[in-house]
């Protein structure tokens, strides 16, 4: 039989999606195709993005394609979690429309800090806003959110008890931290943390939400990978200082999420702790009529910078050292919440970026694309 887009589409359309009970055609899954001779490359996407589903649906693609064209062809199939913006159609956070997992590759660089404020600050700008401190062995959002007495009810919902997220400031939160003591420790092997932070996605009422962010620990270990198996990111945002040994570990962070198995965009860099000014300098004006000479560069100069043009990856935006901001993590009630203050204008950049990132994600095409040739596909076999 010739390859021909009909005939392909056929073939395809008796790949049925094993959690939405539908075939991938119908279901507007198959998002770019292209016949070159006697290959064929696919890009489909699957509602679950544990990696044992993104291996069957590629097998059961390929299978088809063979059926109908014969064993002699070539087929190469790269499945990703259905995008964001069409989280309808998901099974997992399906009222979800994007999630963005925050991490950073080393600790000590604010990564929690940052989180808090975009999460809060995004709220209060009038978006729906889920925050998952998946900080298993650190939880810090209990604290930062004047949440640390709370306990999060139990809702039965179509006779299954889901966990209902603690609110405050406008944010929907759920924390490991909620179900110990603050003065506990969290020994837990990686499976016991991995099942854990599973229940804070999918055994919680989250809602409709437009964004959930997720807190991730530092390094890139289980947590990391478990999170791309249990849920489809929309992307990940890494934090660091401009200091030469945070960058050595915000590398390893790019690095992870852009791996062929993990394969999740990056979405930009934050650099915190880009300069400090003690309070009394920036008493009756902004941050941005601080003069540089007055900037004390404590970690370096612009290294996050420098290393997201590196890698070609957005870079977001500089958060300066501000005691302020120290001070309200440490008193439960964001910094970006405390009005015309340096310590909220220090977000401020972010929180456009931010808003620009979930905006061009909404804006995303989600139909198909048929190519002529494999270099307009964007995932290469």
């Amino acid at each position: 039989m010739p390859i021909t887009e009909e005939a392909l589409q056929a073939a395809l359309s008796r790949v049925i999606e094993p959690d939405l009970k539908k075939d991938i055609v119908e279901l507007n899954l198959v998002q770019e195709v292209v016949i070159d001779e006697n290959t064929i490359s696919i890009i489909v996407e699957v509602s679950n993005p544990a990696m044992h589903s993104r291996k069957r649906m590629e097998e059961a693609v390929i299978f088809q394609v063979k059926q109908a064209f014969g064993d002699e062809v070539k087929v190469h199939v790269s499945v990703r979690p259905i995008s964001g913006a069409r989280g309808g159609l998901r099974k997992v956070l399906p009222f979800v429309k994007h999630i963005v997992a925050v991490a950073s590759g080393k600790g000590g660089v604010g990564k929690s800090t940052i989180t808090a404020n975009l999460a809060a600050g995004l709220a209060q700008r009038g978006l729906k806003v889920g925050l998952v401190d998946a900080d298993i062995y650190g939880p810090s959002m209990p604290l930062m959110f004047d949440v640390q007495k709370e306990r999060p009810r139990v809702r039965s919902v179509d006779g299954k008890n889901l966990i209902v997220p603690v609110e405050s400031y406008g944010v929907q939160l759920l924390s490991i931290g909620f179900f110990a003591d603050p003065g506990q420790a969290i020994a837990w092997r990686g499976p016991m943390a991995s099942k854990a932070l599973d229940q804070l996605f999918k055994d919680s009422d989250w809602g409709e939400l437009d964004v959930m962010l997720v807190d991730l620990p530092p390094g890139t270990g289980d947590i990391h990978l478990s999170l791309v198996q249990a849920v489809p990111l929309s992307g990940a945002i890494i934090v660091s200082t401009p200091q030469a040994v945070a960058l050595i570990d915000a590398r390893k962070g790019v690095g992870l999420f852009n791996m062929p198995s993990v394969n999740v965009p990056v979405l930009g860099i934050v650099e915190n702790m880009s300069w400090f000014v003690p309070a009394e300098a920036v008493a009756g004006r902004s941050l941005e009529d601080v003069p540089e000479k007055e900037r004390q560069y404590i970690f370096g100069k612009g290294g996050a910078r420098k290393l997201a043009e590196e890698l070609d990856v957005p870079f977001l935006a500089e958060v300066p050292l501000v005691q302020s901001i120290r001070e309200a993590a440490d008193v439960g009630r964001p910094a970006v919440l405390q009005g015309d203050t340096p310590a909220a204008q220090a977000f401020a950049p972010l929180l456009d970026a931010m808003q620009r990132i979930l905006a061009e994600l909404d804006a995303a095409p989600a139909k198909k694309k048929v190519a002529t040739s494999v270099d307009e596909l964007s995932v290469k076999p």
